[in-house]
C-alpha cells in the first residue's frame, strides 16, 4: 500500500504531466497553420502541373492520331495551362474566403 507521501508525489506527477500535455497543444496548433498553408501551396502547384501535363498529353495524342505537326500539342498545352491557372486561382479564392483576424488599421468599433 502506498505511503501518504507517495500519494502526494503521485498527485504532483500527474499535475505536471497534465500541464505538459496542455502546453503541447498550443505548439501543435501553431504548427498546424503552417502545414495547412504549405498543403494549399502544394495543391496549387499540383493543379497547375496536372493541367499542363493533361493538355500536353491530349495534344500529343491528337497530333499522333491526325498526323499533323505540333499544332494540337501547342494548342492543348496552352489550354491545359489556362485550365490549371483557373483551378489554381479558384483555390486561392477559397483560401481568401477563410475568416482572418481584424485587418491593420481597422477598429473593432463601428
Amino acid at each position: 500500500m502506498p505511503e501518504p507521501d507517495d500519494r502526494t508525489r503521485l498527485a504532483e506527477l500527474e499535475a505536471r504531466i497534465a500541464a505538459a500535455k496542455g502546453s503541447g497543444k498550443a505548439a501543435d496548433s501553431h504548427g498546424g497553420e503552417h502545414y495547412s498553408a504549405a498543403q494549399v501551396g502544394w495543391r496549387m502547384v499540383t493543379e497547375l502541373v496536372a493541367g499542363l501535363l493533361l493538355g500536353f498529353g491530349i495534344g500529343y495524342g491528337l497530333d499522333w492520331l491526325l498526323g499533323i505537326a505540333p499544332a494540337m500539342m501547342i494548342l492543348f498545352t496552352l489550354l491545359g495551362f489556362v485550365a490549371g491557372m483557373k483551378t489554381m486561382l479558384r483555390s486561392a479564392e477559397e483560401l481568401q474566403e477563410k475568416p482572418t483576424g481584424p485587418r491593420a488599421g481597422e477598429d473593432d468599433e463601428g
